[in-house]
């Protein structure tokens, strides 16, 4: 026998999944807002990892590819991905997979020299802290940042 509860939050979690991949925590916190009883959700969710729409992995790896581009420094991916329910292992796994095919430095490097252009009629001190503070709100490392603004 079907329960309709089950059903109900299979389509509202199928809702949620139609804009974009979530984790597994994600749809666990949505679905217990909506107020669906602690077993229609774990049955929404068992059935859910069952046809593969719920894998953290391709979810953190996703998340990640889509954030680089932004572009984010690993320290905001980590942190994000932390909010969004990924266990502290799949987060280092797939960072150190970014890592190797994503140059921070690089990034940094080319974006500081552009900021700097724009602030030139500032203070060069106030313009460097002001792009220090930029790149690190934005996730990056504080010796990568240090590094980029030295040479300019």
């Amino acid at each position: 026998m079907r329960n309709p509860e089950v059903q109900d939050a299979k389509d509202y979690a199928y809702r949620l999944l139609k804009f974009r991949l979530r984790s597994e925590s994600e749809l666990l916190n949505r679905l217990k807002r909506k107020k669906f009883s602690p077993e229609a959700i774990k049955q929404a969710i068992r059935d859910l990892k069952k046809n593969k729409l719920i894998d953290d992995r391709l979810f953190a790896k996703t998340w990640v590819e889509s954030r680089i581009k932004m572009p984010l420094g690993f320290n905001r991916l980590r942190q994000e991905l932390r909010f969004k329910g990924i266990s502290e292992e799949l987060i280092a796994a797939v960072i150190e997979q970014a890592r190797q095919r994503y140059d921070q430095a690089q990034t940094v490097n080319r974006l500081a020299k552009e900021k700097f252009m724009r602030l030139k009629d500032l203070q060069p001190n106030k313009a460097k802290r002001r792009i220090y503070a930029y790149f690190l709100r934005r996730g990056f490392s504080p010796e990568i940042v240090i590094d980029a603004i030295n040479q300019l």
